[in-house]
């Protein structure tokens, strides 16, 4: 079964609970005469809506791709997330207002077997959904069922406190309705910008992780015509559509069709391992014991020891005009790129005053 099968399959679930749950508290509300319990089933009902908007973005970002967006639609998921946290964030928000007309103007609560009955029912089944949605959402990574399981659990909290503020009135007679539940709406709004993070995060264009960075700097070096990985980037455009590029530093010495072959091998191999389009750039890396190779190695570990340096690489001399690229990776501590380059530029030239120097700052994507 696909990925967006099982998170349909999963938010299925979600609904069908939340649908039972709220049939359940509306037979026993009707009977009983309970409005309170028949107002709760309809909120059950509304809590369904997570379950329907991630099928609905599921559903939206299998669309092909297209002339207007011609990687696909797979970001449409994170929007789902994105909507999906927002209602927690009103949920908990509007919580955390009726909470507080709670302690300025303290009610006394009316607990009964039927209405704890209720609660404890509530209780357990969200307790379940929760933790099923949220640990297939994980399972799958998808955004959407993470924030959809973790609104079932804050709902089963919030029950679980008002079952604990019952015990407490009963046995001590003491009301803490509304400082309990301004806590818990605090938490809830909380987790709810927490989960918002992350989908906002993939749109605007996370960090790929440093485990990710060394896999995929594993599988370059697995070539033996690879002796540098760098300026890695992958972008997300969906969590099955992922485009990257990186460079890799080759003998000078290869051919033009050698070189068609080693590109060509890597990327499928990233497609293959990774499910990355991946573009892959070459610099040449000057061989053997020449003096250009010597005079390469002494520029790169000599930009490489000045402060400021991560990385160097790309090492290129343009003999017609007695000129020496490098690109530079700077650290965070440089805040503007052309007085770094001009800096290194005046280093460089210092240090090897028969050549000219020109500076290319890259910065660290990965």
């Amino acid at each position: 079964m696909n990925r967006n099968r099982q998170i349909v399959r999963v938010s299925i679930v979600g609904i069908l609970a939340n649908v039972l749950l709220a049939t359940f508290k509306a037979i026993v509300g009707w009977a009983a005469g309970a409005i309170a319990i028949v107002m709760d089933a309809v909120n059950n009902l509304s809590d369904a809506l997570s379950s329907v908007i991630t099928i609905v973005g599921t559903k939206l970002s299998e669309r092909p791709a297209d002339r207007k967006h011609p990687f696909g639609h797979g970001r449409v998921e994170y929007f789902s997330a994105i909507v999906i946290s927002l209602i927690v964030i009103i949920a908990g928000t509007t919580s955390l207002v009726e909470s507080a007309k709670k302690i300025i103007h303290p009610t006394t609560p009316s607990y009964t077997a039927l209405t704890l009955t209720v609660i404890i029912v509530a209780i357990g089944v969200k307790l379940l959904l929760g933790t099923y949605v949220k640990r297939q959402g994980k399972t799958l990574k998808s955004d959407a069922l993470i924030a959809s399981g973790a609104d079932a659990l804050f709902d089963a909290l919030v029950t679980l406190s008002t079952l604990v503020c019952a015990g407490i009135m009963l046995i001590w007679n003491v009301n803490l309705d509304g400082i309990v539940g301004t806590l818990i709406s605090i938490l809830i709004i909380k987790a709810g910008l927490e989960m918002l993070a992350s989908p906002v995060g993939e749109l605007l264009g996370s960090r790929i992780s440093p485990e990710f960075v060394a896999q995929l700097k594993e599988t370059a070096l697995s070539f033996k015509e690879v002796h540098g990985v760098y300026d890695i980037i992958v972008n997300n455009y969906g969590p099955n559509v992922l485009i990257g590029s990186l460079h890799v530093s080759v003998p000078d010495n290869m051919t033009a069709r050698e070189v068609h072959l080693l590109t060509r091998t890597m990327a499928e191999k990233f497609f293959e391992k990774y499910g990355i389009i991946m573009t892959v750039g070459i610099y040449a890396l000057y061989t053997g014991d020449t003096p250009m190779a010597r005079l390469q190695q002494s520029v790169l570990q000599a930009a490489a020891a000045h402060e400021g340096v991560i990385q160097t690489h790309a090492f290129y001399y343009y003999e017609d005009r007695n000129l020496i690229t490098v690109d530079i990776v700077p650290d965070e501590s440089v805040e503007n790129d052309q007085t770094f380059a001009e800096t290194m530029n005046t280093y460089l030239h210092e240090q090897f005053p028969a050549y000219h120097f020109n500076i290319v700052v890259d910065h660290n994507y990965s």
